[in-house]
């Protein structure tokens, strides 16, 4: 096939999968191929005994295909999914009709775990680990305990911040898969089958230049394509070529490394007022008008991985690539910076 031959496909039948750019068996996914071994084991041994599948809890960051996997899973076993979600469980009580209501062998998928109450967490132990709910009705003397045993059920825990779980709750899992960043060929193919699934003319280097720029996470390459796709629409008569690409990618504001203004920001703000560094995020964030939590949570983590910024005991610090990247001149090497890195 020539370099810049169209990759195009007529459109599913299915409206909804169509809008629908998660893969729906595991078969379809990309990437993290070691997880999928893994799950693929544990998934078909479960299967030939006709067994539930052990409780498996997913971590990692944001868009990396955890809840993918939670929706993916069901399916190759045949079985009801119910969801919910961490920050909507407040108390027990919101637990226990998702607990009572489970079918035999029923995934539940509770997305964003980390963020269930403790006491929520402690009603989990026993419902995970013995298919039984404890219900306490009344007070002191007049209390009365009430056992409510659970049809056999599988729990699916989504996390991006597993350390936030408690060490029981934890340890009911059966099977804990980290999901890792996505490579270039990867994140290439996804956006492959994403323009297909939209229906979109994609030339090849225009896959993988939206891929280059997505900073290896699936989730930002669907967004980024569909944000081309509706600059292609607009101005490209919907042909989505490598010249089309980078200037739909150049008007969103992000740059060959995937940097958008926010991050170019960042950085620009500890180099112009701090001098490149060493700088606490507060000062940086109220330079900036924004929240500390902002910069640590959206801004500081693809910085980091980047090796764009350091994190030293006296603060932020801009490395020379953020100064070649950004196309400035590097600081003198002074004594003091030297220590920061000694």
């Amino acid at each position: 096939m020539p370099r810049e031959a169209i990759l195009s496909a007529p459109p599913p039948p299915d409206d909804d999968f169509q809008r629908d750019l998660r893969p729906q068996r595991i078969v379809e996914m990309v990437g993290q191929r070691d997880v999928i071994e893994r799950l693929n084991i544990v998934v078909d041994a479960a299967r030939k005994r006709g067994e539930s599948l052990g409780h498996i809890l997913f971590d990692g960051p944001p868009g990396l295909g955890k809840t993918t996997f939670a929706n993916c899973i069901p399916r190759e076993l045949g079985v009801p999914l119910v969801t919910a979600s961490g920050p909507g469980i407040k108390a027990p009580k919101d637990l226990i009709p998702y607990l009572t209501n489970l079918e035999e062998h029923t995934v539940l998928f509770i997305d964003e775990i980390h963020r269930l109450p403790k006491a929520v967490e402690e009603y989990l132990y026993t419902a995970m680990e013995d298919f039984r709910l404890d219900i306490v009705l009344g007070d002191g003397i007049n209390a009365r305990t009430i056992n409510l045993r659970l049809k056999r059920f599988t729990l699916i825990g989504a996390t991006t911040r597993a350390g936030m779980l408690s060490a029981p709750l934890r340890d009911r899992f059966a099977t804990r898969e980290h999901l890792g960043f996505y490579s270039l060929p990867e994140l290439t193919e996804i956006v492959r089958r994403s323009a297909n699934k939209l229906n979109v003319k994609l030339h090849e280097e225009a896959a993988s230049e939206i891929a280059r720029r997505s900073r290896d996470t699936p989730r930002i390459a669907n967004n980024r394509l569909r944000w081309v796709r509706d600059y292609a629409d607009s101005q490209a008569d919907g042909i989505v070529t490598l010249d089309v690409a980078r200037a739909a990618l150049a008007m969103a504001g992000i740059d060959v490394l995937g940097l958008d203004k926010q991050d170019r920001g960042y950085l620009e703000t500890i180099i112009r007022v701090f001098a490149g560094g060493p700088a606490g995020v507060e000062a940086i964030a109220h330079t900036m008008n924004l929240s500390p939590d902002t910069l640590t949570d959206e801004v500081e983590p693809y910085l980091l991985r980047s090796e764009l910024l350091v994190r030293t005991p006296r603060g932020r610090v801009v490395t020379s690539k953020a100064y070649e990247h950004l196309q400035l001149p590097p600081p003198a090497d002074t004594d003091d910076q030297r220590r920061l890195f000694a």
